[in-house]
């Protein structure tokens, strides 16, 4: 199975007609976690045909309008189509009381509940974990409290080679399990037939790193290390240099030399200001560091296969 993330929002700040702040969907191991939530994510979710009923986990960097803007409709929305089932909100703290307040000043109900985790650790942590998937948090280096989130899947078990298993007899159904745990089968007589013969590796774990909005930050790049994707934000070309570092942001070379020192796979661009146009130039620019650079761009679904 491949792990995909669909672009509703790549745009820093306001809004326009065809330059939306930051929302993205990342579908991995069954789950289609949202991850930001800018002014007008709800439209941009329609538009691109992403399942409300399948968003069951939000993540918010930080409390800057362009993540979380669109939260409070996206939930009203959500009270509306009669949701049942229970949300969960990563984001930082003051996020819970922010959503309350707006939900009693306007008298909003809803009929499903939602858990805040909120977040204050200046470390990495572990923030969401089932049996296919771990989510951890990526401190960056912002005007405010913000983190990144890098989503890992969990090893899955080795695949039976079926063509050999059914021609050893004394191996049964009852068995398959330990074996695809990678064990080796011992048969009546003693003999030990090898793992390695009875199972294929199982797939590569993947993996995807979401980082925006930072400063260059050489402190995130254990963290990230190899990675299969990362999100790193782009807020400016290296004419603005120093505007960048004044305001806690990102060109794209800064981009593409901590995908080069992280050794990640694919390096996906966002986050760019409005004052640019022709967003070429972001990638050019941050090829300079690293050379498999991408750019996001709204409904644009990339793939880790």
């Amino acid at each position: 199975m491949s792990l995909k993330i669909t672009i509703l929002g790549c745009h820093s700040a306001t809004p326009r007609v065809n330059a939306h702040p930051s929302a993205q969907v990342l579908q991995i191991k069954n789950h289609h976690f949202l991850i930001d939530c800018g002014e007008g994510t709800q439209v941009q979710m329609r538009k691109y045909k992403i399942s409300f009923a399948k968003i069951k986990h939000i993540f918010i960097s930080h409390l800057h309008g362009d993540h979380y803007f669109g939260l409070i409709g996206l939930i009203s929305t959500f009270g509306l189509l009669n949701r049942e089932k229970e949300l969960h909100i990563y984001g930082p703290k003051g996020l819970q009381e922010i959503i309350e307040l707006q939900m009693r000043i306007s008298q909003s109900k809803i009929g499903f509940p939602i858990v805040f985790h909120e977040l204050n650790s200046l470390k990495s942590e572990l923030i969401f974990e089932d049996k296919r998937v771990e989510v951890y948090t990526i401190p960056l280096s912002h005007r405010i409290y913000t983190n990144g989130f890098l989503f890992k899947e969990k090893p899955a078990l080795r695949k039976l080679n079926i063509n050999i298993v059914e021609n050893i007899p004394e191996i049964e159904t009852c068995d398959y399990y330990n074996i695809k745990k990678g064990k080796d089968f011992i048969k009546s007589d003693g003999t030990v037939i090898k793992n390695n013969l009875l199972t294929f590796p199982p797939p590569e774990i993947k993996s995807y790193a979401y980082c925006s909005d930072t400063a260059y930050e050489k402190k995130i790049i254990d963290i990230i290390d190899g990675v299969d994707m990362l999100y790193h934000e782009s807020t400016f070309l290296s004419d603005k240099e120093e505007l960048a570092a004044k305001t806690n942001h990102s060109t794209a070379y800064e981009a593409g030399k901590i995908a080069a020192a992280a050794r990640v796979k694919i390096l996906l661009l966002g986050h760019y200001s409005n004052r640019y146009r022709d967003l070429s130039y972001f990638r050019k620019e941050a090829q300079k560091a690293f050379q498999h650079t991408l750019l996001s761009i709204e409904g644009t679904t990339f793939e880790v296969a």
